[in-house]
């Protein structure tokens, strides 16, 4: 199956965005992130968790507890960036639904994606990487669709981040900690991983009860306690990673 591609903006259009909106993605960032060699397994496990589908949906315990959610984090979101009713619910949504399916917690994505572009869809870095969750260009020759414009799409560059992420914590056998160090290229530094942890509880206090993630999530990421496995994990750990 063709890997994801959605509609974007014209490239000029995009660059001239990028180039209003340009952020420094996050004062403790020591380096962008960086390609490691990877197996075929690994490769094509990642290759088909961005590949192109029709979205599911996200889920929720009830109905309930669907616009209870939805109304507490977009209270949260920058009207600046997201000024529009409909526009939040769609971007909550759309985060919620791509960290379900990478085995991640939403809150953990939203306060990922408030360090590292503070929700400017049009976001790029010193380093050059893109979007909502900054994803390096070279990412889309690795695993997708070699069409580095496409990660100003919120969906692809959402999908992208979060495969990304689930592969970092993947190699590190859950560990939480240097997952956030591989994706940011600050590996071993604490500034970075910090800052992501106290945004993800900032995100996670706000959840009406019940909360979808189990209490102490974070605590129990951040002490290397096995992941859910996931097809990237078994391909990775097939690896010898």
């Amino acid at each position: 199956m063709p890997a994801i591609r959605h509609r974007f903006l014209p490239l000029p259009l995009a660059a001239a965005w990028g180039f209003a909106l340009t952020l420094v993605a996050g004062a403790a960032a020591a380096g962008p992130q960086q390609y490691e060699p990877m197996s075929a397994a690994v490769r094509a496990a990642l290759v088909a968790a961005v590949r192109d589908e029709t979205p599911g949906e996200a889920r929720f315990d009830s109905v309930i507890d669907k616009v209870e959610w939805l109304a507490a984090m977009s209270a949260r979101l920058p009207r600046r960036w997201k000024p529009d009713h409909y526009q939040r619910m769609e971007f909550l949504e759309a985060v919620r639904y791509e960290a379900q399916r990478a085995g991640l917690d939403p809150h953990l994505v939203l306060g990922l994606i408030e360090v590292e572009s503070g929700f400017r869809r049009y976001a790029i870095s010193h380093a050059g990487a893109r979007g909502y969750m900054q994803v390096m260009p070279f990412w889309t020759s690795v695993i997708g669709d070699r069409d580095p414009a496409g990660l100003f799409d919120m969906r692809a560059n959402l999908r992208y981040g979060c495969a990304i992420l689930r592969h970092y914590l993947d190699i590190e056998r859950g560990n939480l900690f240097r997952a956030l160090g591989r994706y940011n290229g600050s590996l071993g530094r604490a500034e970075y991983p910090n800052m992501v942890l106290r945004a993800w509880k900032r995100w996670e206090a706000l959840a009406p009860a019940p909360a979808p993630t189990s209490p102490g999530e974070s605590t129990r990421m951040l002490a290397g306690e096995p992941a859910p496995i996931s097809p990237v994990a078994a391909a990775t750990a097939a690896d010898g990673r």
